[in-house]
């Protein structure tokens, strides 16, 4: 990603001749070969620097890099100026919490508030929201086929969902569901009450979900069950869940597993306690990246050059007044936020590499399994109703998203060793 970044040269003067004749031999580094324009390369020397005064408190100097970075910033250029700005909007946030006093003075930003609204949407526009990118329905698409791959045989199937799309993944399964040759099963799926706070964010509740998802599996004449189980955090109580005997159980895990991560154990007691349930398959879709470091200057660098890529994706096609963009954009902002401006619980956003998460499985006792050809041709047909940028490629049992073949998004999925032999 780096060598992309640094090749996307932003020509931007930086104008605050006081910065540049700044005494800290140490900003003075970091804009060198970088006067006249800032590339991608030069944008991230200056975050970490401005990282590593937070983390020094040394606010003369965070104050002076951010002064630098606000000449760069954007909220209708480049990819990175535009990222720039919500790297920018989160460091402010971080500093006027964490430095002592005198804080910062104010800057002029170049941009918004540094507030972000909450944003809720309606089902409507929630499905335009996952049909903009591939950055969900890539997961969506190879869930459904392993689960229904999976189930194939099975007249009663339990999905227990785990995932912050609010249910988009399932009309499309139930619709498959619906012409089985050997007649569709009966369908129960249940959720857990607790759910993060974080985008996408819908404006009916749970219950009205599952009522729209009843009267669509009605409509296609399956048996249908929704739940929600009553749950206050990450934690699954098997005996809230009813299980029976003659049902197939499928564990569904979408941009879930990141948000078990207050502490080191507590994903691993997630997949223990999945694994005690003994399901048919267990799909985890999550995003390839490592942002769960304790230090801010390795949260950055990954950070800035991970969310690269849906800024650049939306680049392609949509105008850079599109309200689309505009919205997708914040809601990507407010994670950037959470993950650099907060530490300790505050920190929601830990993201996991697929190597770590697959580790973590495999210690937990699954047994990764091959995604079949289905898979791969129908991930295809998705993929080229996409930019030119997307693309797929297998990593061993794993499917990888790629945009201009950086890893995004990965799916793999898992059965217990007891159903293996």
């Amino acid at each position: 990603m780096r060598a992309e970044l640094k090749g996307k040269t932003s020509s931007i003067s930086v104008h605050n001749s006081t910065i540049l004749n700044t005494p800290h031999t140490s900003l003075s580094g970091a804009l060198k070969g970088c006067l006249g324009s800032l590339d991608g390369g030069c944008i991230e020397k200056l975050l970490l620097h401005c990282a590593s005064a937070l983390e020094s408190h040394d606010v003369t100097l965070a104050q002076q890099v951010m002064w630098v970075l606000n000449n760069v910033a954007s909220p209708v250029g480049d990819p990175n100026q535009r990222l720039t700005c919500w790297f920018l909007r989160a460091l402010i946030s971080r500093a006027s919490r964490v430095c002592p006093t005198p804080t910062p003075t104010p800057m002029n930003f170049n941009g918004s508030s540094t507030r972000i609204d909450t944003r809720f949407m309606s089902v409507t526009e929630l499905a335009r929201y996952v049909d903009l990118i591939p950055w969900y329905r890539f997961g969506f698409c190879a869930a459904n086929i392993a689960i229904y791959k999976a189930i194939q045989r099975c007249p009663k199937v339990h999905i227990l969902d785990f995932s912050i799309s609010h249910c988009m993944q399932w009309p499309t399964l139930i619709d498959a569901l619906s012409k089985r040759p050997q007649g569709p099963p009966s369908l129960r799926i249940t959720v857990p009450s607790f759910r993060p706070s974080v985008p996408p964010l819908l404006n009916i509740s749970t219950q009205q979900i599952g009522l729209c998802l009843s009267k669509f599996a009605n409509s296609k004449n399956i048996p249908f069950q929704f739940n929600v189980i009553d749950n206050h955090n990450t934690s699954i109580d098997p005996s809230s869940l009813s299980l029976e005997e003659d049902e197939a159980l499928v564990i569904n895990c979408q941009h879930w597993l990141r948000y078990m991560l207050d502490d080191e154990e507590e994903e691993d007691d997630f997949i223990n306690a999945t694994k005690s349930l003994n399901p048919r398959i267990m799909v985890v879709v999550d995003e390839d990246s490592d942002m769960s470091d304790s230090s801010l200057a390795s949260r950055i660098t990954t950070c800035f050059n991970y969310f690269w890529i849906p800024f650049d994706a939306l680049e392609t096609f949509l105008p850079k007044d599109s309200a689309q963009r505009l919205e997708y954009e914040a809601d990507i902002g407010q994670r950037i936020q959470n993950i650099i401006g907060f530490e300790g619980q505050q920190r929601v956003e830990r993201l996991e590499s697929c190597v770590k998460v697959s580790e973590r499985m495999r210690n937990g006792g699954y047994l990764n399994v091959p995604f079949c050809d289905d898979v791969e041709a129908e991930l295809k047909a998705l993929l080229a109703e996409q930019a030119s940028g997307w693309g797929m490629k297998r990593e061993e049992d794993t499917l990888v998203l790629t945009w201009k073949g950086h890893n995004s998004v990965f799916v793999t999925a898992w059965v217990t060793d007891e159903l293996a032999r």
